[in-house]
C-alpha cells in the first residue's frame, strides 16, 4: 500500500539523516527508548487517556483540554505523545501528564505493540493529525478516539477524487470537533456526519495563559510608565520597519522578542537601533530604566511581555507566515502583522472585528502607528475589539467535554 510505503521511506530517511542532523537524531533516540519507557511506566490496572499532538503548537492548542480533564477527572492517567522533537524537547517534563514520550512511526507492527502496552481507554488526536495504521487500529479494537480542533479545506487530500484512502481514515473517529461550519460542510460532502463545531481550543490556553502571566520586575522598570511597541517573534523585515519607525519616535519605546536568538540577528538588531537598547539578560535594574529598547534574548517570556503593552507587532508575515496573534490579542490590545497572513483564520477574523491590521511596507505602518499613537479613542476600540474576539471565540473546551462519556 501507498501509505505504508511512504512512511517506510519517510522512517528510512530519518534513519539517514540521524548521524547529520539534530533533529533527526533526537527523534531516533526517543524511538529507540520509547518501547521500554512506556513498559517501565504503564501501570496496568489504570485507565489511560491517550492525547497526541505533531508539535509544540498542537499541544498548546489540546492543553486546555488535558488540564480540564485532569481537575474533573483525577482517576484517568494522562499519557502525552509527539511526533516532533521541537514538541517533545520543550515538554517532556509536562506535570499535566502522567507519561510523555515519542509516537512511534505509524507501521501495522509499532502500532499493535504501542496499542497492547498502553491499552487507551479513549483518545484524542489535535487538529492535523491522521496517523491512517493508528486510526484503523483503535478503530478495530473500539477504543473512542476524537479529533479536536481541527479544520478542513476544500484543497485538502480527502477532498479530491483520488482520496479515498484517506477519506476512510476519517470514518474512524468517533467523532470530529471542527473550528468552523465549513469544515463540518466539507465532511458532510463526504459523508462525514459525526461532526460538531466547538470552535479551536487555542482561545481557551490563551486565555489561561493570561491568567498564568508572570510578572517581570526588569520589564516593569524599563516600561515605567512608558507608551511601550511590543514585536514579538520578529524577523529581519518585520526590523526593518518598525525599528525605523522607532528610532524617530522618542515618545514610544520598544520591546522586541525576536523568533530566532542567536549571536548574529541580536548583533543585526542592535545594529539598527539608533537609540540605547539592553538585552534582557544583562538588564538590571539601573541600565534598563535608561533604555528605550529592551531586546528579549531569551525564550519562554513573550506571551507574558505582551501584558506591557499597548501595541503588538507579530512578527514573520513577510516570510512564511505570521506566529502567534491570539497570545497578544487577549490582553485587549490592538496587533499588527505583514501581509502573509491569509493561511490563518483567526488574523483574518481579527481583522474583520476591527482588532488587528495588516501592513506591506513602511509607509502603511507609518500611517497606522501614527494614528494610534495619537488617536487614544482609536486605540482603546481597536484593543478591545481584540480582546472581545479572543473571549467571544473561547468555550470550545467545555464544548468538549460535554459531548464526550468518561
Amino acid at each position: 500500500m501507498f501509505y505504508d510505503l511512504a512512511i517506510g521511506i519517510y522512517d528510512l530517511l530519518v534513519h539517514l539523516a540521524a548521524p547529520f542532523s539534530r533533529k533527526p537524531r533526537k527523534m531516533m533516540k526517543g524511538h529507540w527508548v520509547v518501547y521500554d519507557l512506556l513498559r517501565q511506566q504503564v501501570e496496568k490496572d489504570e485507565r489511560y487517556i491517550w492525547f497526541h499532538a505533531a508539535s509544540l503548537g498542537e499541544f498548546e492548542q489540546g492543553r486546555p483540554l488535558i488540564e480540564s480533564i485532569r481537575e474533573r477527572y483525577p482517576d484517568y492517567k494522562i499519557l502525552q505523545t509527539f511526533f516532533s522533537p521541537s514538541g517533545y524537547e520543550v515538554r517532556k517534563n509536562y506535570r499535566g501528564a502522567d507519561i510523555v514520550c515519542y509516537l512511534p512511526f505509524d507501521k501495522p507492527r509499532n502500532v499493535k505493540k504501542f496499542l497492547d502496552i498502553v491499552n487507551p481507554c479513549m483518545a484524542f488526536f489535535i487538529k492535523y493529525e491522521f496517523w491512517k495504521n493508528y486510526l484503523d487500529e483503535l478503530h478495530k479494537r473500539r477504543i473512542p478516539v476524537y479529533s479536536v480542533s481541527s479544520i478542513f479545506r476544500k484543497d485538502q487530500i480527502f477532498f479530491k477524487w483520488y482520496g479515498g484512502t484517506y477519506r476512510n481514515v476519517l470514518k474512524d473517529f468517533d467523532h470530529l470537533f471542527v473550528q468552523n461550519e465549513a469544515s463540518k460542510r466539507f465532511l458532510a460532502k463526504i459523508g462525514i456526519t459525526r461532526v460538531t463545531v466547538v470552535g479551536d481550543t487555542r482561545f481557551d490556553r490563551v486565555l489561561q495563559i493570561r491568567e498564568q502571566a508572570k510578572e517581570l520586575p526588569l520589564v516593569e522598570q524599563f516600561k515605567n510608565g512608558a507608551f511601550t511597541f511590543v514585536a514579538g517573534s520578529s524577523w529581519g523585515p518585520d526590523e526593518d520597519l518598525f525599528i525605523e519607525y522607532f528610532n524617530s519616535h522618542p515618545e514610544m519605546k520598544l520591546i522586541i522578542a525576536p523568533h530566532v536568538i542567536d549571536e548574529n540577528h541580536l548583533v543585526e538588531i542592535i545594529g539598527k537601533l539608533k537609540r540605547p537598547s539592553v538585552r534582557y539578560t544583562r538588564a538590571d535594574e539601573k541600565n534598563v530604566r535608561k533604555a528605550d529598547c529592551l531586546i528579549i534574548d531569551c525564550f519562554g517570556l513573550l506571551s507574558s511581555i505582551y501584558r506591557y503593552g499597548e501595541i503588538a507587532y507579530i512578527g514573520g508575515g513577510f516570510g512564511v507566515g505570521i506566529h502567534n496573534t491570539l497570545e497578544a490579542a487577549v490582553y485587549g490590545i490592538p496587533v499588527i502583522f505583514g501581509p502573509k497572513y491569509q493561511k490563518f483564520m483567526e488574523a483574518m477574523q481579527l481583522i474583520e472585528a476591527g482588532g488587528a491590521y495588516s501592513i506591506k511596507d513602511y509607509n502603511e505602518l507609518k500611517i497606522l502607528l501614527d494614528r494610534l499613537l495619537t488617536d487614544e479613542a482609536f486605540l482603546k476600540k481597536t484593543g478591545t475589539n481584540a480582546g472581545n474576539y479572543v473571549i467571544g471565540n473561547s468555550g470550545a473546551t467545555e464544548k468538549v467535554l460535554h459531548m464526550i462519556n468518561f
